[in-house]
C-alpha cells in the first residue's frame, strides 16, 4: 500500500463516530467543521470495519499487513489519518466507553502500531499533529464517565503521531437536539474548529515576496 504522509498534503479529517444519524455526535462534528470553515464531515457508520480477530497475522507478516484490510474500508480510514494535518472525532458514550464500531476501528490499528515499533519509514515520517475530541454522554453524573474512552483514544491517536488536545466533554446530552439546545457547548465546538483551522492556515506571503 502506498502511504502519503501529512506533510505532503492532506485534508482535515472530521469524523462523527455515532451509529445514530442526525444525533448529537453528528451535530458536534458539524459545529466543529462550521468553525473550521465548513470543511467536510464524515460518518463512521458509512464504513464497514471488521473487528480484529486476534489472529496475529499482522505480527508475522513481513509488511505487518492485516488480511482484513481487503475485506472492509479500514484502509481508507487509516489513510485519512496518515495524511490529515489535524483531526476531530466526536462520539457518544455507551456503558462508559465508545461505541462498538469505533472500538473495532481502534483495535484494527494494531498493524500500524507494529509498523511504528518496527521503525517503518512511513510511520516515522509522520509529523506531530493535533487531534481534537468531543465525547457526549447521556448520563448527567459519573466522575469516571469519560476516563476509559479518553485513555483508549489517547493511545490510538498516538500510533499515528497525533497528540490529543483538551477534550470537550458533555454530560446529559442524550436526545437528538440536546447539543443544539446547549448554546454554550455549541459555541465551544465552533470556536474549537475556528482555532484549529487558524493554527493550521498557510502562512501569509509578505507583499515584497509576492512581487518578486
Amino acid at each position: 500500500m502506498t502511504v502519503h504522509n501529512a506533510h505532503k498534503g492532506g485534508r482535515p479529517f472530521v469524523m462523527s463516530c455515532s451509529p445514530r444519524p442526525g444525533g448529537n455526535s453528528d451535530k458536534a462534528a458539524l459545529l466543529f467543521a462550521q468553525g473550521a470553515g465548513d470543511i467536510a464531515v464524515d460518518f463512521l457508520r458509512r464504513y464497514r470495519v471488521e473487528p480484529c480477530v486476534s489472529c496475529y497475522r499482522c505480527k508475522h507478516d513481513p509488511k505487518r499487513a492485516c488480511y482484513l484490510t481487503d475485506m472492509d474500508h479500514s484502509g481508507r480510514l487509516f489513510q485519512e489519518m496518515l495524511t490529515a494535518p489535524y483531526l476531530f472525532l466526536s462520539s457518544p458514550i455507551y456503558y462508559y466507553h465508545v461505541p462498538a464500531q469505533l472500538k473495532a476501528w481502534i483495535d484494527r490499528s494494531q498493524c500500524h502500531y507494529l509498523r511504528k515499533l518496527d521503525g517503518d519509514e512511513s510511520m516515522r515520517a509522520l509529523p506531530r499533529r493535533k487531534a481534537y475530541v468531543s465525547l457526549l454522554a447521556g448520563r448527567k453524573h459519573g466522575d469516571k464517565l469519560f476516563e476509559g474512552s479518553l485513555l483508549t483514544l489517547k493511545y490510538f491517536l498516538d500510533v499515528f503521531n497525533f497528540e490529543m488536545q483538551e477534550p470537550l466533554l458533555f454530560k446529559g446530552i442524550d436526545e437528538s437536539g440536546d447539543l443544539e439546545a446547549d448554546v454554550s457547548g455549541s459555541a465551544q465546538l465552533i470556536e474549537l474548529g475556528r482555532a484549529a483551522a487558524a493554527e493550521h492556515a498557510p502562512a501569509a506571503i509578505p507583499v515584497e515576496e509576492r512581487r518578486g
